[in-house]
């Protein structure tokens, strides 16, 4: 107020994607979206960016997470759950629970909880990483085939794990588009994302009133107008 500088509400999903797409130069992909707080696939339509499926409880970041927790490993414990899977080889029966275009990894937290004195370390780590990380190439997988998008964007905080990457640019690949992972410095919540969607608003013409700011952390990407698209 005191500056007259313009404010912006951004919303942090739409920044992800939009940081995403800004630095792998891709224009329209389908965006498989994984952090701690959000597993979405969503694509741009019509004016706004729509959710194809979800997580309908824990994110993947939330589940490796807990996970971690649980096997005493310090924070941040995904790099760590990474490392151990390739060194594991037996892959432990765990849920698998998709429903149509959405997934659930509750139930799949609360069984690993009753096998860690069980398996070793490896194996859970490398358990743990398959199943979750096949369900997200399958609502992805299906995702691609009903949008015939040409490229696939992999972004958020999760995007990060080399063996994630690599199951979404197999499905990529078989339904011939392109794959593109955000790189590992902006994969993580971080200013650029937010000072990029902010410069894109305000290209727009798009600012925010002091009076109508507020915070909304349940704000859903697909209820927000993409004016610059």
């Amino acid at each position: 107020m005191i500056l007259k500088i313009p404010l912006i509400g951004v919303n942090h999903c739409i920044a992800h994607i939009e940081i995403g797409r800004r630095a792998t130069n891709t224009e329209d992909p389908l965006t498989l979206y994984v952090s701690g707080g959000n597993t979405i696939v969503a694509a741009f339509d019509s004016g706004r960016y729509r959710v194809f499926g979800e997580t309908l409880d824990l994110a993947i970041g939330n589940l490796l997470d807990s996970f971690s927790r649980l096997m005493g490993f310090k924070h941040p414990g995904g790099p760590k759950i990474e490392a151990y899977a390739e060194k594991g080889g037996v892959l432990i029966d765990l849920p698998y629970i998709v429903k149509g275009m959405d997934l659930s990894y509750s139930g799949l937290l609360t069984a690993i909880s009753s096998m860690v004195k069980k398996y070793k370390i490896e194996d859970l780590c490398y358990s743990i990483q398959e199943t979750a990380f096949a369900m997200l190439a399958e609502v992805t997988e299906r995702a691609l085939a009903h949008t015939e998008k040409k490229d696939v964007l992999l972004t958020g905080g999760v995007a990060a794990n080399k063996r994630l990457q690599e199951m979404i640019k197999i499905i990529s690949e078989e339904h011939n588009a392109n794959f593109q992972v955000v790189p590992r410095e902006y994969s993580g919540d971080n200013g650029l994302m937010i000072a990029w969607t902010g410069m894109l608003y305000m290209k727009c013409g798009k600012t925010t009133p002091i009076s109508e700011s507020h915070i909304r952390p349940k704000w859903r990407l697909d209820e927000i107008d993409i004016p610059w698209r």
